[in-house]
């Protein structure tokens, strides 16, 4: 273990500060950093430090704002702190600040921001992945030892992909979403990111449980996610969807799946081809169904009760809009003016409702592979590494289409975990690839514990970026 992941795993606050203060200049991870923080109280996760992804929202002495990464919450300060949050305090974690992100967590690379782009660690000419952007990123880079993301389509998994980091996107209703600001109320869900398994599991055992704040998180009982987490799972059967060997599929991750197999087959897991068919409909139901959400949920957003508000309007139209013009950036914009029109009249039943059979449509695909039976699925994060800044702004359907792999999960609100399985090698670069698992609803123990397999079998988690290989103390 080099200098800079120790640090991350066992480095007082201030050694973490120091670190962030060196870096962050350059990694941009960070929106905001506490001045002075500290555990309020001590618990499982003492000396844990934790960075917020900066759509979850939290009251401090210091007034840290909360702002998804958006111009028109620049200066909003919450007056209260999300469940997930406020649960990683009661468990003695040390808040140390707001991490970066696609405005409302509406993006794949981290580059629509209001703040600027977070770079990737492993190359800084390159996307980290999005929408939790700053949170793979401080992460990876060793600033912190976990991070809370979010993911609505694949938010926690690719990025965290992409940054050679773990990353667990719970089953929808495992984890309050009170105090998150809402991208697709259907299909957010707040997760763990950290360099092992063994503190994904730690973290996820503290933010589950039912709230009454939140009448979508569900009564199911939380086991201790690290209890038996190195004990394999015995008589595991791994189902490889035929649409994971995609021909779209950077020939590095097409390796990096293969290799993947041949090392659970080593650990004496079965593997087995299933198929998920309607997986080439995702992307186009998971937009429709996202954009309509976010267009009813970003609508309160109108410069009236909160956040920026334009100067000197004329009258409350022009109030509504050119406050909402000023304070949206073009993603944000571009998917409410989409969202609001699929839900128009005369093309709500052609596209929302014709979505939405086509979601349970892919519920059942999942559904039938894990009847196969099958104990879990795993297939890529990302059809390909990491790509240069700037290189997509221009197409948002290519970027769109990043997320192949990953928006089934969130449409079937599925757990999956996903996790660092090998490097592409990229001119003068090492670019991590990620794979993840997934599995059936209330299984992420079972998911946990079949990742810990491939991690106690592989060194790629103990890989670390060049700017984290010195030691910054």
């Amino acid at each position: 273990m080099s200098a800079a992941q120790h640090g991350a795993a066992s480095a007082g606050t201030g050694e973490c500060l120091c670190r962030i203060h060196q870096l962050n200049p350059t990694l941009n991870a960070f929106i905001s950093v506490l001045p002075d923080p500290s555990p309020a109280t001590s618990g499982p996760l003492t000396g844990f430090t934790v960075a917020v992804k900066d759509n979850l929202c939290f009251a401090d002495h210091s007034n840290t704002p909360t702002t998804a990464g958006s111009r028109i919450l620049t200066n909003y300060k919450s007056p209260f702190t999300a469940t997930a949050v406020q649960r990683l305090i009661d468990a003695g974690a040390t808040i140390v600040g707001k991490t970066n992100l696609d405005e409302f967590a509406m993006g794949s690379t981290g580059e629509n921001s209001a703040f600027g782009p977070t770079r990737n660690p492993w190359d800084l000419d390159r996307i980290p992945g999005g929408s939790s952007s700053g949170s793979a990123g401080a992460v990876a880079a060793g600033l912190v030892r976990i991070a809370l993301g979010s993911d609505t389509g694949g938010s926690i998994r690719q990025p965290a992909g992409m940054c050679g980091i773990v990353g667990l996107k719970p089953t929808y209703g495992r984890v309050s979403r009170y105090g998150l600001i809402a991208y697709a109320s259907s299909l957010d869900q707040v997760g763990p990111m950290a360099r092992t398994v063994a503190d994904a599991a730690a973290a996820l055992t503290v933010i589950s449980g039912p709230d009454p704040l939140d009448s979508t998180c569900a009564d199911q009982p939380v086991p201790d996610f690290t209890r038996d987490l190195d004990r394999p799972v015995e008589h595991l059967t791994i189902g490889v969807p035929r649409q994971a060997r995609n021909e779209a599929n950077n020939p590095d991750v097409a390796v990096a799946l293969e290799a993947a197999i041949e090392t659970y087959r080593s650990l004496g897991a079965a593997v087995i081809e299933v198929d998920l068919p309607h997986t080439e409909h995702g992307i186009a139901a998971y937009y429709i169904v996202a954009l309509a959400e976010a267009s009813s949920n970003l609508a309160r957003f109108d410069g009236v009760r909160y956040g920026r508000r334009t100067a000197d309007p004329k009258d409350l139209m022009d109030l509504y809009a050119r406050s909402r013009a000023e304070g949206f950036g073009p993603e944000v914009q571009r998917r409410i003016m989409l969202g609001t029109y699929i839900l128009s009249a005369g093309y709500y039943e052609a596209y929302y409702t014709t979505a939405l059979k086509v979601r349970r449509l892919i519920k059942r695909d999942y559904d039938a592979a894990f009847g196969t039976p099958c104990d879990a699925i795993l297939m890529p994060t990302s059809p390909r590494p990491a790509f240069r800044l700037g290189e997509r702004v221009n197409d948002p359907l290519a970027m769109y289409l990043e997320d192949v792999y990953t928006v089934g999960v969130n449409l079937a609100g599925l757990p999956a975990i996903a996790f660092p399985a090998g490097f592409s090698r990229v001119g003068m670069s090492r670019l991590p690839i990620g794979m993840q698992l997934i599995g059936p609803a209330w299984q992420e123990a079972r998911l946990l514990r079949a990742a810990q397999m491939f991690e106690s079998a592989t060194q790629f988690h103990t890989q670390v970026p060049p700017c984290a290989e010195s030691d910054t103390r």
